[in-house]
């Protein structure tokens, strides 16, 4: 990574704490972690309208699975699964392409990057049925803190809804607990 690269030292710590019990976790799926996107490919890709907020965070880490209900996408497949953001008809929620990018998925539910102020947005609390939310819930002002403070951390086990008998067979867990990001 060089000087220039986007992403705050504690992401790059974080993100190199995760790699790091990865490769040391014969026994965790390796794709649970994306790679990182070149200059050449975010150039490509803001000119085609991805806000640069997910570009900065995907040259850290492009994508992670992180369990069975919990998806942060990377560039591609963040590219091919816009079309959450197109409106949905009797939906209250203001889906526009214009105005979200849609980031993952979790618990069947699309998360959102807002493209004018930069927050995670996203109506978790009726998994699939989410375009029937009365409106979305900010989950954090932006998509580095939504990493760092929600999906990198003990928040991950409410989030993903894990309880305490398949908490031993969550892949992401044990990847936390391994880095020292989890108890």
């Amino acid at each position: 990574m060089t000087g220039a690269s986007p992403g705050s030292s504690r992401l790059i710590a974080t993100v190199d704490a995760l790699r790091l019990a990865l490769a040391e976790s014969p026994d965790v799926l390796s794709f649970t972690l994306g790679g990182t996107i070149d200059e050449e490919t975010a150039a490509a890709a803001e000119a085609y309208g991805v806000p640069r907020e997910f570009l900065d965070f995907c040259r850290v880490l492009d994508g992670a699975s992180c369990g069975p209900s919990v998806r942060l996408f990377g560039l591609e497949e963040a590219e091919e699964t816009q079309f959450y953001c197109e409106p949905v008809i009797d939906s209250p929620l203001e889906l526009s392409p214009e105005k979200l990018f849609c980031i993952g998925m979790i618990n069947q539910a699309a998360v959102f990057l807002d493209r004018a102020g930069g927050g995670v947005l996203g109506a978790l609390d009726i998994g699939a049925d989410w375009p029937d939310a009365e409106r979305f819930e900010q989950l954090a002002p932006g998509l580095e803190t939504f990493f760092l403070e929600r999906l990198a951390t003990e928040e991950y086990v409410r989030l993903a809804s894990i309880d305490d008998e398949s908490a031993e067979y969550d892949d992401w867990l044990k990847l936390l607990r391994r880095a020292g990001l989890a108890g």
